[in-house]
Order: C-alpha cells, then sequence, then structure tokens
C-alpha cells in the first residue's frame, strides 16, 4: 500500500487535526479558484503584471467582469494591486500563491493513473 510521507514539520500545519479556522478559508480560496474565469485571471497575473485592460484583452472578456473578479480575488489575497502613475497593475500577491498553481498545473498534466495502481 502507498502511504504518502509528511515531514515533522509540516505535520503540524496538515492532516485531520487541522482546525476549522484554518480549513475554511482554505475552502474558500478553492471555491474561489474554482471558478474557470477566475482561475485564468489568476494565471495571467502569475505570469506577469497586468493591467485590467491587458487582462481583459488577453483573455476576451469585459473589463468590467475582470474588475468584478480582482476585487474579489484581492479580498481573498490571492492577488495583489500595484499603482505605477495613473495604471493599477495586477500579481499574484505572493510565492504561495504561484508555487500552489504550478503545482496543481504539473499534477493535471500527469498521466492519469489507472485504477489498478491504487493498492
Amino acid at each position: 500500500m502507498l502511504v504518502p510521507t509528511v515531514s515533522s514539520d509540516s505535520a503540524s500545519s496538515t492532516g485531520a487535526n487541522t482546525s476549522d479556522d484554518r480549513v475554511v478559508p482554505l475552502a474558500d480560496l478553492f471555491r474561489l479558484l474554482g471558478d474557470p474565469t477566475r482561475l485564468r485571471i489568476v494565471l495571467a497575473c502569475v505570469e506577469q503584471k497586468r493591467a485590467v485592460g491587458a487582462i481583459a484583452e488577453l483573455l476576451g472578456l469585459s473589463a468590467s467582469l475582470v474588475s468584478h473578479h480582482l476585487r474579489l480575488l484581492r479580498a481573498a489575497r490571492i492577488v495583489r494591486a500595484e499603482r505605477q502613475g495613473k495604471q493599477v497593475f495586477y500579481v499574484a500577491a505572493d510565492r504561495h500563491i504561484s508555487a500552489m498553481l504550478g503545482e496543481m498545473l504539473e499534477h493535471v498534466a500527469e498521466p492519469q493513473a489507472e485504477a489498478t495502481d491504487i493498492e
């Protein structure tokens, strides 16, 4: 049987003993990222800083729709805004967001395991 290993450092922050005060915000974060439009917006902001208009053009969306989603993403600390002169650029909030999305993209690109691979 395959058993995942967890380092002692991360054992206290993951697993069955994780309290609701950590699980609920995490579930909210995944709920936000579960929307394909918001996920595409965040992925665009991982690559580089982008203005609302650039995100809208890149994704074929209206600027008002992108602004609406960015407001939600900012409130959840998934993206952050950086003002440069009169323009505001959006970028992934920190390395945790970028790393998590990078890992998840790698995961979905892996070939799916056959049912017989699970013991």
